[in-house]
Parts: C-alpha cells; sequence; structure tokens
C-alpha cells in the first residue's frame, strides 16, 4: 500500500470522508463515511500523521467509488475507531441530548467488541503506544472498561451490572481528559492542575447529572473511584466505599502502572498484579484480573527456549503457556513472516521476559495475528 499524506483542507469537518484515513503504517484511523466533527479531532488527527491509500485517492478522482472499508476493518481497526467514537461522545454531553441513552449504546457495543477477541482488547492495553501519549486520556478509560468487563465477567457479575461499571470506567474522567494526555507528554503538573485532578470525581458527577444521567448507582461510582477502604482517598477521604468503586479504583491503579508516560516506562504486568493483589489483601477482584491478564498476557515480548524472539499473541491453557508469534530466528535476527509457537511446548517455552520494544512497536499487529502480510 503506498500512502499519501493528507492537508488541513482535505478533511472537511462535519462531511462524511470520502475515503479512509489511515496512520503512517496504512492502519485505518476513520472509515470512509465517518465525520471530523471538531477542530480538536482535526489537529490531533494531523498531528499524528493522516494518510489516505493512493489507489482508494485515484479510484476517488477517477470517479470510481472505493470499495467499502467496513469489509476490510479489522478487530484492531474498530478499536481504534473506538478511541474516536468515544471522544466525540464525551465531547458531545453538553451539546446533544440524550447522554445516558448514547453513552449506554457505545458501551454495550464496547462490551461485544470486547467479547468479539478479549486477547486483541488486553494485547491493546499492554502493547500501549508512547508515541501517542497525547490520547492517554482515552485509550486508559477504554482499557479500564475492558478490565473491569474481564474482571466482572470472571466473577459472574450480570450484565446490566457490568455494564453500570463499563460506563463508570468510561466517563470517570471526564474533566479531565485532555490534561491526563499533556501530563502523560510533559511529566509533570502545575498546583492548579494537581487542584483540578483533586476534584475531577465531583466535577464528573456534576457534569452527568447535568446531562440528564441520574443511575445513583453510575454516578457512585464515578464520585467515589479515588476513595479508599479505610480512608485516605479524594475527594471525601471515604471509609467505606462501593464495591463498583473499588474495582474501578483498581483497574485505574493497574492500568496506569503499566502504561508508559514521558517521564517513565511502563511497569511490567508482572510487578503491577503482585502490588494490586498485596495492596487489596488478595481480594476476588484483585485474582479474577490476574487470572484474565495471565503471567504471560497478549503483548508480552518474550525469548523463547529456541532462542527466538516472540510476541505473545493469545492467552493459552495455563497462565505460564501463552501462544507466541516469533518475530526473528534463534540468532535473534528478524524473519519476513511471524511464526505462531506454543510455549505449552518445552522447546518453544518461555524463558526471558524481554524490555526491548522498539521491535515490536514496528511490527503491525495485524501482522502478528494472521490479519496482514
Amino acid at each position: 500500500m503506498e500512502l499519501l499524506r493528507l492537508v488541513a483542507s482535505q478533511l472537511k469537518l462535519g462531511a462524511p470522508l470520502p475515503f479512509g484515513v489511515r496512520d503512517e503504517f496504512g492502519k485505518l484511523l476513520l472509515a470512509r463515511g465517518q465525520m471530523v466533527d471538531t477542530e480538536g479531532q482535526l489537529e490531533a488527527l494531523l498531528a499524528r500523521g493522516a494518510y489516505v491509500d493512493r489507489e482508494e485517492a485515484r479510484a476517488l478522482a477517477a470517479g470510481r467509488g472505493p470499495k467499502a472499508e467496513s469489509a476490510r476493518l479489522t478487530l484492531f481497526d474498530l478499536w481504534e475507531q473506538a478511541i474516536w467514537r468515544l471522544e466525540r461522545l464525551l465531547k458531545s454531553i453538553d451539546q446533544e441530548p440524550a447522554f445516558a441513552a448514547r453513552c449506554d449504546e457505545f458501551a454495550t457495543q464496547l462490551m461485544a467488541l470486547v467479547q468479539r477477541d478479549p486477547d486483541i482488547g488486553i494485547y491493546l492495553s499492554v502493547r500501549q503506544d508512547a508515541r501517542r501519549l497525547n490520547l492517554y486520556g482515552l485509550t486508559h478509560s477504554l482499557h479500564c472498561a475492558l478490565v473491569c468487563q474481564l474482571m466482572a465477567g470472571r466473577i459472574g457479575w450480570p450484565p446490566e451490572r457490568v455494564r453500570l461499571l463499563v460506563k463508570s470506567s468510561l466517563t470517570m474522567n471526564l474533566p479531565i481528559l485532555e490534561l491526563q494526555g499533556r501530563f502523560a507528554v510533559q511529566g509533570r503538573l502545575s498546583d492548579e492542575q494537581r487542584a483540578l485532578i483533586r476534584g475531577h470525581p465531583a466535577q464528573a458527577v456534576e457534569r452527568l447529572r447535568a446531562a440528564g444521567v441520574d443511575d445513583e448507582d453510575w454516578l457512585q461510582t464515578v464520585i467515589e473511584h479515588h476513595e479508599r477502604p479505610g480512608g485516605g482517598g479524594y475527594p471525601n477521604d471515604l471509609i467505606t466505599l462501593s464495591e463498583a468503586a473499588d474495582v474501578l479504583r483498581m483497574a485505574d491503579v493497574f492500568m496506569a502502572k503499566i502504561s508508559p508516560r514521558a517521564e517513565r516506562g511502563s511497569m511490567s504486568i508482572q510487578d503491577a498484579a503482585r502490588q494490586m493483589f498485596s495492596e487489596s489483601r488478595g481480594s476476588q477482584a484483585a485474582a479474577a484480573i490476574i487470572k484474565e491478564y495471565g503471567i504471560y498476557p497478549p503483548g508480552n515480548f518474550v525469548q523463547l527456549a529456541s532462542g527466538e524472539m516472540a510476541v505473545v499473541i493469545r492467552r493459552g491453557a495455563t497462565a505460564h503457556t501463552p501462544m507466541a508469534a516469533a518475530i526473528t530466528d534463534k540468532t535473534g535476527m528478524p524473519i519476513i513472516n511471524t511464526v505462531r509457537r506454543d510455549t505449552a511446548q518445552p522447546a518453544f517455552a518461555i524463558k526471558v521476559l524481554l524490555t526491548d520494544k522498539v521491535m515490536v512497536l514496528n511490527m503491525p499487529p495485524e501482522r502478528l495475528y494472521g490479519l496482514a502480510q
């Protein structure tokens, strides 16, 4: 695929896109027919690098309609689009009616996306691109929703209770989404920004109420998601809090630890899981999250007994034996076509957890999962 970089004049606000917009690697960001609604969205898109497939552009110029993008969308494309759909949903809270219903619809669709392939959702939460830290506020909300859904599903929460937890994850940081992105990139906060962070649970609830949200369980979960059992949390230093809020706080902290920031790298899943389990005193929810992610979750970069370097792509029968895609030969040289390895086999057992992520970042996940050549 040959890509052409787009400029602002080629993307019209509020008009259906005549072509699919891609990133520098050809990954679909916005499908044909979707819209860029605000200047902020346009600026963010152009800042990341927005491209179009040359062949699609030629077909359009020649009056031939491009093939429907939906026929070529992978689950990775749908996750990418979820970022932009979530941004539009949250930014429209004060401008468009029926926010509660629209949020419920988005949550239902996101939950269906997770259920289609949880391993891909886990991969994206583990293998976060440090070059896209400005999107941290949005991706963090989505990843927390993923963690909560997987945890609640394993414990056996009823669907409506799971959906409430997902909606709380998506809306808990409403007032500070942009601040989260700036902090992830800049790595420092002013006193005023710190005050905004401490006040964001109450401000989020105020905005949700103003938008017509009257589900008290949803509102309670949001306002309590930074409280701590026994005290020491904020904004109200509560001693006791709802179970949903406690779980959301746990997912929030877990995801923050395994997410990269400008001033630090991400903590390993293994270390973050140990800390979470210890701090929660071995709670059922913490145990469920650890079981869902496993010891080597999708996205981990490992070296196998064969000498090959590989990326974990599927959870296995046990926490120590996932499926992996080898991206080098036994000497460490990159290979053209990835090869699947079952780490339950002694010849391909995981020997070392690797930290060199540059090689993995340059590898399209679709290739690892056999969705692209």
